[in-house]
């Protein structure tokens, strides 16, 4: 093995290490560290979530001595200023550290470039770009939070090859077999919230956990103007997890209190519009939103700037239907020019089901 397929090799092992904390760090991003001399890992770490040290600090207290004249691997840029913890670049040049390799530099404005200097200053050897793309796309939604002060949209869906998520009953129970299903529950894990409208609750009446699947389970969180919602729901039940409503200012007073015995935590917000939403859970500090709604919810997440990512899990199924419900409603367009194109699609099998992974341009999101 080469010396950059090494450093490769090494970027890697700290991405598999950030992934260890997937969904717990918000609104931290994901880092993994890892520090080698002669050859060989002298010390490993990852960032647990806010409020802990950073990955390269617990890769440094496992290396001890043997960190001083070592080469650190980090997927993100050490930082150089003082918050929750003090800055990394510090701790990296008190360790003695002689070379430092970084996968992408940090978006943050406080950090951006700052720590690879004051390495480079305090005579250390800094490599940048090992993996850059695969260190960007872990990262994806910190960097969306920090460049657009919101969390990072996804849309999830699962559908018939006609395109439907639904028969013309409403029954929507399978779409999928169970290899989509745990592929779902494993990308739930990964997010912060999952939100939903009052239909879906009513319709379906969701669990929205990772059904026992190794990691946390998100914030659920449905959106409901009026509060017209079942007493008897999953989402009620909240020992096993936390439930947010978002709902209008004076909805529903009696069932707001229903909710409040339950554990359920009410928010009325000035508007329930999809970016006002977001607005909010940015200010709680979440990284990335789940959304699993139906067509109308759907139709308004993306018109409002609030999606950047689709999921579609295709089934090889067909119902039919004219009055069947689609993935996304009414966005008003008439025209096919008028379609939106996503970009960098990619294509797997789940099972015996297909999945489709792309982006909205960000022109039509950006600037929303």
């Amino acid at each position: 093995m080469n010396n950059e397929e090494f450093d490769r090799a090494m970027m890697l092992r700290c991405l598999e290490l950030a992934r260890l904390a997937l969904g717990q760090t918000a609104p931290n991003p994901l880092v993994g560290s890892v520090i080698v001399r002669a050859g060989e890992i002298v010390g490993e770490g990852y960032h647990p979530g806010a409020g802990h040290p950073h990955a390269e600090i617990f890769a440094l207290r496992q290396a001890g001595e043997l960190a001083k004249g070592a080469t650190l691997y980090v997927n993100l840029e050490p930082c150089n200023h003082y918050g929750r913890t003090p800055p990394c670049s510090e701790a990296l040049i008190a360790a003695g550290v002689g070379k430092v390799v970084v996968g992408t530099i940090d978006p943050d404005p406080r950090v951006s470039g700052g720590g690879i200097e004051r390495l480079r200053s305090a005579g250390i050897e800094v490599v940048v770009g090992i993996e850059a793309d695969a260190c960007r796309q872990l990262n994806e939604a910190f960097i969306h939070r920090v460049l657009y002060r919101r969390p990072f949209g996804i849309l999830k869906f699962a559908t018939t090859v006609d395109g439907k998520i639904a028969t013309t009953t409403g029954d929507s129970v399978w779409i999928t077999d169970t290899n989509a299903r745990t592929q779902v529950h494993k990308l739930r894990a990964a997010c912060d919230a999952v939100i939903v409208g009052g239909n879906t609750v009513r319709r379906d009446n969701p669990h929205l956990t990772t059904h026992q699947t190794e990691g946390h389970n998100p914030l659920r969180v449905v959106m409901s103007r009026t509060l017209n919602l079942p007493e008897q729901a999953y989402l009620w039940q909240t020992a096993e997890a936390a439930t947010l409503v978002l709902t209008a200012k004076g909805a529903n007073p009696d069932f707001q209190q229903f909710l409040l015995k339950r554990g359920v935590e009410v928010v009325e917000l000035d508007s329930l519009r999809p970016a006002i939403a977001l607005s909010y859970l940015y200010e709680r500090g979440l990284l990335s939103v789940l959304w699993e709604c139906g067509g109308t919810l759907a139709a308004r997440a993306i018109a409002e700037g609030t999606v950047q990512k689709i999921l579609a899990f295709i089934a090889p199924k067909i119902v039919g239907g004219t009055s069947a419900p689609t993935p996304v409603a009414d966005l008003g367009f008439t025209k096919m020019s008028q379609a939106l194109t996503l970009e960098r699609v990619s294509w797997q099998t789940v099972g015996q089901d297909c999945l489709m992974e792309g982006y909205l341009p960000a022109q039509i999101w950006a600037n929303v």
